[in-house]
């Protein structure tokens, strides 16, 4: 998981688009394999084979980023994320520099495949694991990745607990990343150096062997606080000198959590009462002082335990009720909260961000 555009920082989707970003129903299971659109995954950098143009041949640019997608990947970056200004500039500065390299290549002008290795720094809930799964969908259509998928993982999947555990473990996870992205969450962890019987110097020497022999067909993306990264890239130069890009993730403003609070409720079919969505504005205040806040995700468990108390109060009053009736999130739902009483909401857990694929992207 602040820059706020001049418009309001997310359109509504349109209707039977699947929710995404921070607006996604929570998945059943982990990160899946995003699919290639209609089923054509990219043939790598370089992978346009075509005869080059002539020296005085022109292409049209734009053109050509609608063909590859890019437009369209673009278009549903701005319309699925929520503030996060400065991280979308980013993307398309990278989206940009790729293109033209591909471009290039239709000239028959040299150059070395850019790295793309990156860091993704910022809180909790602010959109890291879902911004991963959207480069790997734009890397592919770009051609640089043959097939995009994310394979988001910490350090227990990749450290092993005895002596020639940690090598098998990590490859695997490194042959099911192969073609896509992997995304390190914490990477920090996986370097202890007060303990001279932890394996995850292992697994950062696999992973730096792999990120460089196998540039053409992994990006790998490190995530986690700013300052504990800084540490982690000190102690481990050579990973930091493989790394070309680092963004970095601004928490959100109390309106952008609002705004990711409102949709959240619409793509459910709720809506707030006034004095409810005044209610939880204050709720939101209060919430953002006080310990493991995580942005968009404490949003989404917000919402959860909103939905439990207004299903709570409609069950125990009993009688009749309407469509309006279910749907409603009354002001009283939102004081129920132990935010406003005690001060203090219950712990959440701290899982990856949640993810879901988007039709043919929470740290």
């Amino acid at each position: 998981m602040t820059d706020d555009p001049a418009r309001p920082p997310l359109a509504r989707p349109p209707l039977g688009r699947p929710p995404s970003g921070f607006a996604m129903p929570r998945p059943g299971g982990g990160p899946g394999d995003s699919q290639p659109r209609d089923g054509q995954p990219g043939d790598g950098a370089g992978g346009d084979h075509a005869s080059p143009l002539a020296p005085d041949a022109t292409i049209d640019i734009t053109a050509e980023q609608q063909a590859l997608h890019i437009s369209a990947i673009l278009a549903e970056l701005d319309r699925d994320f929520i503030g996060l200004a400065p991280v979308k500039a980013r993307v398309r500065e990278i989206a940009a520099l790729l293109l033209v390299d591909k471009l290039r290549g239709r000239y028959g002008l040299g150059s070395t495949r850019p790295s793309l290795h990156m860091c993704f720094t910022g809180s909790p809930g602010t959109g890291k694991t879902t911004l991963a799964m959207r480069m790997g969908e734009l890397l592919r259509e770009l051609g640089y990745l043959r097939k995009g998928h994310l394979v988001a993982v910490t350090r227990d999947d990749l450290v092993g607990q005895y002596v020639g555990h940690t090598a098998p473990k990590t490859k695997e996870v490194l042959k099911r990343a192969m073609g896509g992205v992997l995304l390190i969450d914490e990477a920090y962890y996986l370097y202890r150096p007060d303990n001279e019987r932890d394996y995850g110097q292992e697994a950062i020497e696999i992973l730096l062997q792999f990120m460089e022999t196998n540039r053409d067909d992994l990006v790998v993306i490190l995530a986690g606080y700013a300052d504990r990264m800084d540490v982690f890239f000190r102690s481990n130069p050579g990973m930091a000198s493989r790394i070309a890009h680092n963004i970095d993730f601004p928490d959100f403003s109390l309106e952008e959590l609002m705004q990711i609070s409102e949709l959240m409720l619409e793509q459910e079919q709720y809506r707030f009462s006034p004095g409810a969505a005044a209610a939880f504005r204050e709720y939101i205040e209060l919430r953002m002082h006080q310990p493991r806040f995580a942005n968009a995700r404490s949003m989404r468990n917000a919402i959860d335990r909103l939905r439990l108390r207004q299903a709570r109060r409609l069950v125990t009053a009993g009688g009749q009720i309407s469509r309006a009736d279910l749907i409603e999130i009354t002001e009283a739902d939102v004081r129920g909260s132990r935010v406003f009483s005690m001060g203090t909401e219950p712990a959440e857990p701290a899982p990856p961000e949640p993810v879901q694929p988007g039709p043919g992207p929470a740290a």
